[in-house]
Parts: C-alpha cells; sequence; structure tokens
C-alpha cells in the first residue's frame, strides 16, 4: 500500500495516502476488541468471523443497524471526537439484546469531508471502547472522503452489529402477562436521540457549551450533552445467564416511551409505568423549560432517565435487581403488565 498514490486523485481531494495512515493508526485498537471467532485480521475486503454454535439447537442470527444522528454535531462543536463511537455501537448493539441476542461483531462507516486520521483514530477509540463494553468485536469499516458534498471538519458515522440466539431463547414477547413487572435501567442521559430538537431549544451553535452548571450538578452543558449512550448488553447476559425470564425488552430510543414501550407488548397488554418510580435527569428539565416543550412530547421523544425496560415475572423482580446491582446498572421497578390496548400509560 505504501507505493499506492494518485496526484490527480489527491488533486480532486481525496488523499488515499491519510487512508492508509488511518488504518495503521486505528489497527491496535481494533484488535483489542477481538474476541473467540474472528478470522483474520483488518484489512481484508471483508471481516470474518466464525460464530461457536456448540449447545445450540437452531441458531438465529439477529442484526441492527443505526447512526449517531445530529448529536456529531456537539462532537464537532467541542472538537471532542473519542466517545461518539461508543453512541454508534450503543444503538445497534441495545436493539440486539431485546431480543436476546449476544452481540458478536460490529463494523463502522465513517464518512468525512476530509481524512484527517487523527481524528478518525479518535473516533474509532470510541468504536472500539464501545465493542469492549458490548463483548463484540470490530471486524471492519470504511472510510470515505466525501470532497465536494462534505465540509473538511464534517463527518458522518453509522454503524451495524450481528448477534446471535439460539431460536428456542429468543425474547419476543410471546411470554408476556397480565402482573409482570417492568424494570427501568437508567439512562446516562440524552443518549442519542432527539438531539435536532435539543439543538434547536438549546441553541448550542450559540450557546456555552464548557462552563459547568449549578443545573447539571457541576458539568458544562457540552458534557452532560456528549455523554455516550449506555450499553445493557453486559447486564442482559447476566440476567440470562442467572436465570431469569425476560419476557420482552424495549429499547427506549427516538419516540421515547410512546413509541418504543408498546413495541415490546402484546395483543391486549399494555405497560403502566409510574413516572414517580424513578429520577428524571436534570438534562431534561433543562431543555424542556428552555423550550417550553409539553411533557407528552418530552415523553415521546427522549429516554427521560430510563434507556432500557425488562418486563420479568413478579416472582423474579429481587432476584433481577439484585443481578442488575451486582452489573453495575441503576435499575428501578417502573411499573407492570396490565389489560389493555393502549400499548403504554404513563401515571
Amino acid at each position: 500500500m505504501e507505493k499506492s498514490h494518485s496526484d490527480s486523485y489527491a488533486a480532486a481531494g481525496v488523499d488515499v495516502t491519510a487512508g492508509y495512515e488511518s488504518v495503521n493508526r486505528i489497527k491496535p485498537m481494533v484488535e483489542s476488541t477481538y474476541i473467540p471467532g474472528v478470522l483474520g485480521t483488518l484489512g481484508g475486503f471483508g471481516g470474518m468471523f466464525a460464530p461457536d454454535l456448540s449447545g445450540m439447537k437452531k441458531p438465529v442470527l439477529v442484526s441492527g443497524t443505526d447512526g449517531v444522528g445530529t448529536k456529531l454535531r456537539l462532537a464537532m462543536l467541542l472538537n471532542k471526537h473519542d466517545t461518539i463511537g461508543i453512541d454508534c455501537v450503543a444503538m445497534c448493539v441495545n436493539d440486539i439484546i431485546c431480543g436476546g441476542a449476544a452481540p458478536l461483531f460490529f463494523l463502522d462507516y465513517i464518512a468525512c469531508g476530509k481524512n484527517d486520521p487523527a481524528r478518525i483514530e479518535e473516533i474509532v477509540a470510541g468504536i472500539t471502547e464501545g465493542c469492549r463494553q458490548a463483548e463484540c468485536a470490530l471486524v471492519g469499516g470504511e472510510t470515505a472522503e466525501h470532497p465536494g458534498m462534505m465540509e473538511p471538519d464534517d463527518y458522518d458515522l453509522a454503524g451495524f452489529s450481528v448477534g446471535i440466539v439460539d431460536e428456542e431463547k429468543v425474547i419476543d414477547g410471546k411470554k408476556l402477562a397480565q402482573g409482570d413487572v417492568l424494570i427501568g435501567l437508567a439512562s446516562t442521559g440524552v443518549h442519542s436521540n432527539g438531539f435536532s430538537l435539543v439543538r434547536k431549544v438549546l441553541d448550542v451553535e450559540n450557546a456555552d457549551l464548557t462552563s459547568p452548571r449549578e443545573a447539571l450538578g457541576g458539568k458544562s452543558l457540552g458534557e452532560a450533552l456528549l455523554i455516550p449512550t449506555r450499553i445493557y448488553v453486559k447486564a442482559v447476559k447476566a440476567l440470562l445467564k442467572d436465570g431469569v425470564d425476560i419476557h420482552a425488552v424495549s429499547h427506549i430510543t427516538g419516540g421515547g416511551f410512546y413509541e418504543n414501550v408498546p413495541r415490546m407488548m402484546t395483543d391486549g397488554l399494555t405497560a403502566r409505568i409510574r413516572l414517580d418510580a424513578f429520577p428524571r435527569p436534570s438534562i431534561f428539565d433543562l431543555i424542556q423549560q428552555a423550550g417550553g416543550i409539553p411533557e407528552r412530547d418530552m415523553y415521546n421523544t427522549f429516554n427521560m432517565g430510563i434507556g432500557m425496560i425488562l418486563a420479568v415475572p413478579a416472582g423474579q423482580v429481587q432476584q433481577a435487581l439484585s443481578v442488575l446491582a451486582a452489573s453495575g446498572e441503576q435499575a428501578y421497578e417502573i411499573g407492570s403488565v396490565i389489560q389493555g390496548d393502549a400499548g403504554v400509560e404513563l401515571v
């Protein structure tokens, strides 16, 4: 590759040598995510993975894909790019674990106006950290320069992940029943959804993003908004390993409670959630007050402090809470499954 160079392509705005430098910078980080099953190393045309299927009767592959959205604008304004990759991984693997599938591997795609190897290294540092948190391997990716389509300092980040679960262990809501208890796992803040609204009401392009704010516990606005999405994979895997019979799971992302919670319900069943059962992070009060946003819109846009909801049998609630605490999660008994067709009721 060191012999590959095109003056003509460089004159058009694409520096292939910068791409090679980026690969060299990120290779050790990528290899730090490797788990049993990874075949080959970075640089091939396709990432290869040989899953361990022992003990599985009928393996099912589960995939998820997502991006980070306009939260990227905060990273650009603050010139801090080393955590945004965690968000990208989280948005994919948190979806996969909802079906009971353990993520196996992840691939990323970075589009940029100009390839800055140091910045690419920062971005991938976050991606690899996210993969380690999710116990999956980063087996490949792509960085593409788009001169003329994107400004030199602009970039976009997306990815996808593939996981596996035995068909008889798929979490699909079929066991869901009236009386099941809902357990909410605390979020770290806004996560990666609703940032178009956040940026508008907080006027982040002109706001003071770096000064500490008492209302945010001493964090600056930039710090509070850029906190990466929490990854819940290890916690859910721990519950399953301990024998907790999880009946349904919902990842609270775009659309908040009103869109995501009904997705875990089945016909004739509704989730009744007590809003006083869990703390509401102060960042959401700041957003609501700044924009004069109605309460329902807040719960229809943001996670409001709960990043994932699990439905478990009433007899296993204490067991589940103990396992979650041991896994480092803040978890709350936030409601129950009742009869009804509303999908979700917030009380």
